[in-house]
Formats: C-alpha cells, sequence, structure tokens
C-alpha cells in the first residue's frame, strides 16, 4: 500500500482504524502476561474519551495535563486530547508536588489526568495554587467518588460512549473536528529543565511533530511485523515521538509493567526493536560482564575470543567484506547467549536522551544488536541527527534528517534549522529570542561535523547536565542551596554521563571551625575525613535531597581539603566555577564516589 501522508497527531488514531485495526496494537507487561488492544480497540477508547472529555468543557486549544506512568492509557489520553483539538501538558509523575503544581499553573491546564491516587494526592496538595484548574480525572480510581472536581477515566469514557449512541451524526462531526485542526495549531507543551531552576514550556506544533516523524521514517526503518518494548517515560520527548511512530507503521507496542520489571519483560515480549537511555544499556553491558568475571577462566577466554570474533565481523561489515571464518560458530556458541537475555529477536536498539559510551556501543554491535545513536532536544520535537542502520558509527550521533539542516558556529556551538523547530518556550519571549536567532536553534551543545557528514557531539556549552538515564538537570539551583549554608563555600554538582548525582563539597573552613569548637586546622585533609564532621555536613545534604525526585537527589558527596581560587585556575575572573577544570583536578575523587560500595 503507498504510504500515507499525516499532516496533524489528530490523524493518527484515524490511520490506525484504517490501517491496523485487526492488529495486537498496543499493550501492558503483567505478571501473568500481556493485557493486549487492538487496533480498533485503541481508536474506540480515543474517540470515547475525547468526546467525554468535550463533554466536560475541553475546547479546542484548551490545556489538559498528562500525569502518569508510561502505559497504553497514557497514549490513548493524549491522542483524545489532540483530538479535540487541545493541548496536552505531560508531567512527569516522579515530580514532587510543588514543581508539578509550577507546570499545572504556568501552563494553565484546566484538567489533569492522572494515573492513581498517589498522583491525585499530589493534584490535590496544589490545588489550591492552581485556580484554574477545574476537573481531575484518575486513571485507577474508583467509581462514585464523593469529591468536587473529580471523576475516573472510566466514567469520562462511559460518558463519551453515551453520547456516541444518543447523538446522531456525532461520529462524523468528531472526524471532521479533527481533520480541521491545522497543523500549525499547538499539540504541546513540554516542560524542560531550566538553569534558573524553573522549567521552561517548549510549545511544540502539530506540523512540527509530524515533519520530525515523517523525516525519522525515512532514515530508521521500522515495520509493521515489529514488536516494541516500551518502557521510558513518555513525558519524554524521545520516547512519545517514538511511539507516535511506532502507531504511524503499525508496529505493535508492548508497555513493560515498570522499569523493575524490564528485564522480564524483554524475555517475555522479544521485541524487534527498542529505545533506552545509556544507562539501560551500559547495565545490561556491566550485567554480561559481571556473569562473566564469575565463570570458570575456560569460559571467560571463550567469551573473549568471541567477542572479538563478533568485533572482526562488524569491521568486516562496514568495509564490505567478508566475515571472518568463525563468525558462524562464535554466534553460536556464545553471542546468540546473549542476545537471549534481550529475547533474541532484536534488529535494532534506538539510543538516545545522553551520549552512549563507545566500548557499549561496539560491545552491542559485536554481540549482533545494532545500536543506532541519535541527537535531538524536545525543542527539535526532538531528533535532529540518527545513525543509518547500515552505517552506523560508534562515537557519533549520526546524519541529519532529510530537512534538517546543522551548522557549526565560530564558538563550536551546533546550531540546527529544520521543519521540526519549536514555536518557542511558553511564556518566556527572551528565552525563545536567544534560542532562536536568525532561524537557527542554538542547542547549548559543542560539536563538530566530520568529513562524511555525522555529527560528534564534543562538549556542553550550557550547563545542565544530563544523566546516563536521560534526565536533564540544573546543577545551579542544587549547588545554590548547599551554599545557603554557612558550613558551605562551594559546591560542585557532578552527573552528566553518570548513573547518579554526586558533589564536591568545599567547606568554610573558619565556619567548620567554629562549629567543631577547636581552632582552624592546618591539617585539612586530616579534618574532611573525620566522622564529626560528615556528621556536619549530612543533614546539610539532606535537606537539599528533601521534595527533589529520586534523579535529581545527591547520593554522595566528597568533602575537599582545599579552596577554589582565581589563581589555581578554578574559579574565572568572574568567580564561577570552571566545570571542567575541577573535573581534571579532582578525576581521581570523582571517580571514588562513583566506585562501588564495600
Amino acid at each position: 500500500m503507498p504510504e500515507p501522508q499525516i499532516s496533524t497527531l489528530a490523524d493518527l488514531p484515524f490511520h490506525v482504524a484504517g490501517r491496523y485495526q485487526h492488529a495486537r496494537m498496543m499493550g501492558r507487561c503483567t505478571p501473568d502476561g500481556i493485557d493486549t488492544y487492538t487496533g480498533s480497540d485503541v481508536f474506540d477508547r480515543i474517540r470515547t474519551l475525547s468526546l467525554g472529555l468535550a463533554a466536560l468543557g475541553v475546547k479546542p486549544g484548551d490545556r489538559v495535563a498528562l500525569m502518569s506512568d508510561s502505559r497504553p492509557e497514557w497514549v490513548i489520553a493524549d491522542l483524545a486530547i489532540l483530538t479535540a483539538g487541545a493541548v496536552t501538558v505531560p508531567i512527569y509523575p516522579t515530580l514532587p508536588p510543588a514543581p508539578a503544581g509550577y507546570i499545572l499553573a504556568d501552563s494553565g491546564a484546566e484538567v489533569v489526568i492522572a494515573a492513581d491516587e498517589v498522583q491525585a494526592a499530589k493534584v490535590r496538595e496544589v490545588r489550591p495554587q492552581v485556580p484554574q484548574l477545574r476537573e481531575l480525572i484518575i486513571i485507577d480510581g474508583e467509581g462514585g467518588g464523593d469529591r468536587d472536581g473529580e471523576t475516573t477515566l472510566a466514567e469520562v469514557q462511559a460518558r463519551g460512549h453515551r453520547r456516541l449512541m444518543e447523538e446522531d451524526g456525532l461520529a462524523r462531526r468528531y472526524k471532521e473536528q479533527a481533520a480541521a485542526i491545522d497543523p500549525e495549531e499547538l499539540a504541546t507543551i513540554i516542560y524542560t529543565s531550566g538553569t534558573t531552576g524553573d522549567a521552561k514550556g517548549v510549545m511544540l506544533t502539530h506540523a512540527a511533530i509530524v515533519a520530525n516523524l515523517i523525516d525519522v521514517d525515512q532514515a530508521v526503518h521500522f515495520e509493521e511485523t515489529d514488536e516494541a518494548l516500551s518502557f521510558l517515560p513518555l513525558s519524554h520527548a524521545f520516547e512519545r515521538t517514538t511511539v507516535y511512530m511506532y502507531l504511524f507503521k503499525g508496529v505493535s507496542i508492548r508497555f513493560a509493567e515498570s522499569l523493575d520489571t524490564v528485564a522480564r519483560d524483554m524475555v517475555g515480549v522479544r521485541p524487534t526493536v527498542m529505545t533506552g537511555v545509556p544507562r539501560v544499556f551500559e547495565k545490561l553491558h556491566a550485567r554480561v560482564h559481571e556473569m562473566v568475571s564469575q565463570a570458570p577462566a575456560i569460559r571467560q577466554r571463550l567469551f573473549h575470543w568471541a567477542v572479538g570474533v563478533g568485533h572482526a565481523r562488524v569491521q568486516a561489515e562496514r568495509r564490505g567484506g567478508r566475515p571472518p571464518l568463525l563468525a558462524g560458530l562464535a554466534d553460536r556458541l556464545v553471542l546468540s547467549k546473549i542476545r537471549e537475555r534481550t529475547g533474541g529477536r532484536l534488529r535494532f536498539v534506538c539510543s538516545g536522551g545522553a551520549p552512549l559510551p563507545v566500548h557499549v556501543a561496539e560491545f552491542l554491535q559485536a554481540v549482533g544488536v545494532p545500536v543506532l545513536e541519535g541527537y535531538g532536544l524536545t525543542e527539535t520535537a526532538p531528533v535532529l541527527t540518527t545513525n543509518p542502520l547500515d552505517a552506523a558509527r560508534p562515537g557519533t550521533v549520526g546524519l541529519p534528517l532529510p530537512r534538517v539542516e546543522i551548522r557549526i558556529a565560530e564558538d563550536g556551538e551546533i546550531l540546527a534549522r529544520g521543519p521540526n523547530l519549536m514555536r518557542g518556550y511558553y511564556g518566556k519571549p527572551d528565552a525563545t529570542a536567544e534560542a532562536i536567532r536568525d532561524g537557527w536553534f542554538h542547542t547549548g551543545d559543542i560539536g563538530r561535523v566530520d568529513g562524511e557528514g555525522y555529527l560528534v557531539i564534543t562538549d556542553r556549552k550550557k550547563e545542565l547536565l544530563v544523566t546516563a538515564g536521560g534526565k536533564n538537570i540544573a546543577p545551579q539551583p542544587v549547588e545554590q542551596q548547599l551554599k545557603q549554608h554557612a558550613l558551605v563555600a562551594e559546591a560542585v554538582l557532578i552527573g552528566d554521563r553518570r548513573p547518579y548525582l554526586t558533589a564536591l563539597i568545599l567547606p568554610d573552613f573558619a565556619a567548620l571551625a567554629g562549629a567543631l569548637g577547636e581552632q582552624p586546622a592546618e591539617d585539612r585533609e586530616a579534618l574532611v575525613e573525620r566522622g564529626d564532621v560528615r556528621g556536619l555536613y549530612d543533614p546539610i545534604v539532606e535537606a537539599v535531597n528533601a521534595g527533589r525526585p529520586s534523579y535529581e537527589q545527591i547520593k554522595r558527596y566528597r568533602l575537599l581539603p582545599a579552596e577554589l581560587s582565581i589563581a589555581g585556575g578554578e574559579l574565572t575572573p568572574t568567580l564561577k566555577v570552571k566545570r571542567r577544570v575541577i573535573a581534571d583536578k579532582w578525576a581521581a575523587e570523582i571517580e571514588a564516589l562513583y566506585a562501588p560500595a564495600t
């Protein structure tokens, strides 16, 4: 069949209903198996929920927040909102009440759809500060609640179903309304971390996201026969756009029960395609090598031989040559066993959200799991570049999408232009003007384009940390909160490309001496190792962690027996911390913070 073109995300449900109505379109893993929905089920649920939302007063342009873990209901609710002409505002379910409330208030959300009582409790807590919020819909809620302004997803869908049965021509009007949505209308506001602490709302139109879908489809080839396992947050632009692509191409989507069950669900689903952040693949790499290290010496040698043969096979394929003579034997004896841990059917995996270590990418390629690393930002809807399946280059983030232009500014910053750029930051015209200049989006990342057109990310111009799990974290608010304490002279947050956050803390030694009731110590190295000194700083770190989501919490810290100075090269003339200098100077101490606990 010829590939149809969609002009808005509101076209997707009709596309699914027309092409994939009998497929096992979507499901969620459970301890007892997989609950599945056909394409026809998905469409019916989207339509009845959309009509139910309209009955609650949701109009085109209204903001509807979505505060849930990744599951079929997230996708159904999102597309129900979009086909109603409204705007989806995703909120990470891991956010504490205060930042979630900020997003609700700033976006002007009038309705919020929450996963369960845990999320609903957060909404209730901040509701007095969000006066325009008039309805809370709970996905897993019990029917017949006695709270005003609250209902359940099932009740809203039932209301939509009754309308469909009772109102003549409603199905036709629903389709016409969805088809009439202007591609340039706002589809979503996605809040992303800002260097000032307050999140910024990225405004993306239907046209921007659909342009990205069409271009990604030209670069990465998903098939109707593919089965995908999804476990990343749908609140993140990367996984959300990926799921749109799955729907567009008819890929069967299976959501993991939770992040804790991914290993189990991978074996149960046996996916052929999958997306992940570097931390997922790093854990797989570490788990395999840990098992090998505990095996008898002969099995260790066999493993390393087989992986070496796998590397040689990859190199031969890149040159267009023949695979090594023993490639088949190595695969049967060792490499296929490793792939079985992922279900044994992966055609490729896509990695995004943060840079993937080269050695991890090369290992996966060697064992027969091709990795397509890409690059993008929420502001670019989100993909800018991706590695092609037949010419992936570890250490690069690939080639620009067909309609995306990449340019390197004089200072090395990566600039991007294309139909997938955001409209701007909601309510922040100055930030928008700073980010988009002369039609070019300034990414804040430093990079270069190699001789064959592949983009290589070399540094970060802006100081946002991106953890190995793909979380964007602004370090300044955390550091400032630490430095508010009299015992802290300086603090530097560490966590870029790391599994969790740590901190280097420089004490105010005069204040510390006063707190200890002692004279200032000359041997600072011994001082910072003392248990009673750590006892003064533990509560400071705990207070900073309180109320923050887990990924923004400092897991370990190190007290440094030094002071930062301009003369020492750690500070600029305006007394700003030079992070790279700190990272180099205290590299051993930083690595110790990420060493396994003994």
